[in-house]
């Protein structure tokens, strides 16, 4: 009597993960290579290149771990949805409003400046996504904004003040 081995089940190779790995290393490669381009300059003992060099390199180790996994067959799980309806389709509405506030954004930023459009941007971003409490998602919006505002101008990053210059 012959015993047959069970035919091992075909192996899914999953070309999604080995894309997501190829871009990761096309990234970290290009990461480590542009940082050779910085200029020092006098600098401490940890100058402006150690942080790309260690971004880029662990983006490489990544991606390499990435590639070993999924030649080796692990794949991922998939989402369980515990509170999504995976069935739902997409609500194209919403998402159109949110362009739409990006794009206004956009638009508005360098006449009327962060601190304002900040406000409209979140404001209108917690509108599309169903809040309808106009007068706070405004205070909170323009609370935040002006706080970015300062925050990154303290940091020397400073951003659009539009029709509030000399105010800010």
């Amino acid at each position: 009597m012959s015993r047959t081995t069970p035919e091992p089940a075909a192996r899914h190779v999953d070309r999604g993960q080995f894309a997501l790995a190829a871009v990761l290393l096309v990234v970290g490669v290009y990461t480590i290579i542009d940082a050779r381009g910085l200029t020092v300059g006098f600098a401490d003992p940890v100058g402006p290149r150690v942080f790309p060099y260690l971004i880029g390199t662990g983006m490489v180790v990544l991606a390499v771990l990435l590639a070993l996994a999924t030649a080796r067959g692990d794949l991922p799980q998939a989402e369980e949805g515990e509170d999504v309806d995976l069935t739902t389709p997409a609500d194209w509405v919403t998402v159109g409003k949110l362009v739409g506030v990006l794009v206004l954004n956009l638009l508005l930023v360098s006449t009327l400046g962060w601190a304002i459009t900040g406000a409209l941007l979140f404001a209108g971003a917690a509108w599309a996504l169903g809040s309808r409490t106009l007068v706070r998602d405004l205070l909170v919006g323009a609370v935040l904004s002006v706080a970015s505002w300062y925050g990154l101008y303290g940091l020397g990053v400073p951003l659009e003040p539009g029709v509030l210059d000399g105010i800010l």
